[in-house]
């Protein structure tokens, strides 16, 4: 489905309830399935999420996570340890396109029986469960912090916990760090000094109630539109914590150069469209790259320059990011430069009309060009990808304003 987006009329104050985070909520429910006295608040409804709850609860023979990268990683190492399951991992044509074979390697130093069934390196896996006794494990630290992850999260059911050495310097800390920080919240044991993590083995949780905060990835194209918007523009999000796990919560810095205040209220943030003057900036995006869509577009939207730099993860999400987002920039005219780790665009004040936007089957790519509908008509092929993280996201643009017509 293509959507034509424009934008006629702005609620100077708009208040939305965004769903619980889409990471944390996923490795909630990992969490979940080994220690089962745990009750969970505010679950995403993201098609990730709902993938992740039913490969876990289902009994199958063949388990399909289709688009879902998260839940294709934390499911493997899930699996390796549920003892007596033989499964075969799969998921959609690209998945099989995205290597799986550094998470496999750690695994099978740890003990585990996994088996490519096409291609080597890449899902789909046959993974027969079993008890792993190992508990030490290496790692290079430059890959998908989601490997390292996974890892963790099974850890507490090791027999003697888990000592992971990673190598080199490591990618997505936040990410790492809201891994562990969740652990500690139920009440299981862990340190991160220099490059080496420590994860106790746990029998039982000791709090079993957690309640998830609303997604930050999500919040960021509130962000881009309270940036593009007039000043004054406010919009109130809920469920946010100043002292967040997310690593996106880094918009809060980022998004004050381009005239956004956030504002915390209780479990509220409050975001605010201010003067503000800059010409361009440089952002290092290796901790929080799945901003980077949205940072690139509120830039050109802006007709700011931006230097994106950190991104070498992008090229293995659900399409080559980098690649996509010069592609769809240069439609509307914009000057892009990229390398395999940077994103670079030249300041304009020129954007063209009524531009089609391809979303490659990449969620982001859709929610991040979005908010371009303040400043010009265009046009959001395959809307419908949005589901795979923020189902209700056109719905809730219409809420504040923005005009959106399903067109063939």
């Amino acid at each position: 489905m293509n959507l034509h987006l424009n934008f006629s009329s702005t609620n100077k104050k708009s208040s939305l309830n965004i769903t619980g985070s889409k990471s944390e909520t996923n490795r909630l429910l990992l969490l979940q399935a080994l220690f089962p006295e745990l009750k969970l608040e505010n679950i995403s409804i993201s098609d990730d999420s709902v993938v992740m709850q039913k490969s876990i609860s289902r009994s199958q023979k063949v388990v399909d996570i289709h688009h879902a990268g998260t839940a294709m990683r934390f499911l493997t190492a899930y699996f390796a340890i549920k003892e007596n399951s033989d499964v075969v991992l799969t998921g959609s044509s690209r998945m099989k396109q995205r290597p799986i074979k550094f998470l496999v390697d750690a695994l099978q130093q740890l003990g585990a029986e996994i088996n490519y069934v096409e291609n080597e390196n890449y899902p789909p896996i046959r993974i027969k469960g079993k008890k792993l006794t190992k508990n030490k494990v290496t790692l290079k630290a430059n890959v998908s912090s989601q490997y390292i992850s996974a890892l963790l999260l099974i850890a507490p059911k090791l027999e003697n916990g888990l000592e992971l050495v990673l190598e080199g310097e490591i990618t997505s800390i936040p990410y790492i760090r809201m891994t562990l920080a969740l652990l500690n919240e139920i009440g299981i044991e862990t340190s991160f000094e220099n490059n080496i993590i420590k994860v106790n083995s746990k029998l039982k949780t000791q709090n079993p109630e957690v309640k998830i905060e609303s997604d930050w990835s999500s919040a960021s194209y509130y962000y881009s539109i309270v940036a593009l918007s007039q000043i004054g523009t406010q919009i109130i999000l809920s469920n946010f914590k100043k002292n967040s796990f997310q690593g996106d919560s880094i918009l809060v810095e980022i998004y004050k150069s381009f005239g956004v205040e956030t504002t915390f209220v209780e479990n509220q943030i409050i975001l605010e469209k201010k003067e503000y003057k800059c010409s361009s900036v440089k952002l290092n995006l290796i901790e929080s790259p799945d901003i980077a869509q949205t940072i690139a577009v509120t830039c050109f939207g802006l007709g700011v320059g931006c230097r994106l730099e950190g991104l070498h993860t992008l090229k293995i999400k659900e399409t080559d990011r980098l690649e996509a987002l010069k592609k769809e920039l240069s439609k509307l005219g914009a000057m892009v430069f990229t390398t395999d780790s940077i994103l670079q665009i030249a300041p304009s004040t020129r954007i063209k009309e009524n531009i089609s936007i391809k979303t490659y089957q990449d969620h982001r790519m859709a929610m991040a060009f979005a908010p371009l509908a303040l400043r010009t008509n265009l046009i959001i092929e395959d809307s419908e990808v949005v589901s795979k993280s923020y189902p209700t996201f056109w719905d809730d643009l219409k809420q504040i304003g923005f005009e959106i017509e399903e067109i063939n």
